[in-house]
C-alpha cells in the first residue's frame, strides 16, 4: 500500500540548533501583555494622567519581565499576561471608586 509508510510528525516544536524543546507558553503570554497595551493606553482619555503614567509604568515593567523571563520561566511569562489585564482592570476600577474620577 502506498500510505503503509507514513512519516511520524512531532507533536513538539524543538529547536534545531539547541535540541530543546520550544514552549509556546511564553509567546501566549508575550501577546497577552502586547494586546493589553489597548487599555493602558485607552486610560490616558478615561482616567487622571498622572495615574495613568504609573499604569503605562507598570505594564512596561511587566514585559520587560516577560523578555526577562522568556526561556528561563515561560509559565511566569504567561501570569504576566493574565495579571496585566487583571491589574489594569483592579487599578481603573479601585482609582474610580476610592478617588472619586467619574465625577
Amino acid at each position: 500500500m502506498v500510505f503503509s509508510r507514513r512519516r511520524r510528525i512531532k507533536s513538539v516544536a524543538v529547536d534545531p540548533a539547541t535540541g530543546e524543546v520550544i514552549s509556546p507558553l511564553p509567546f501566549i503570554g508575550v501577546g497577552l501583555v502586547l494586546a493589553s497595551l489597548f487599555l493602558y493606553v485607552w486610560a490616558f482619555w478615561s482616567i487622571p494622567t498622572p495615574a495613568a503614567i504609573a499604569l503605562t509604568f507598570t505594564w512596561l515593567v511587566l514585559l520587560l519581565l516577560c523578555f526577562r523571563w522568556w526561556s528561563e520561566r515561560p509559565r511566569l511569562v504567561l501570569a504576566f499576561g493574565v495579571v496585566a489585564f487583571v491589574w489594569w482592570f483592579v487599578a481603573v476600577v479601585t482609582g474610580g471608586i476610592l478617588l472619586d474620577w467619574g465625577s
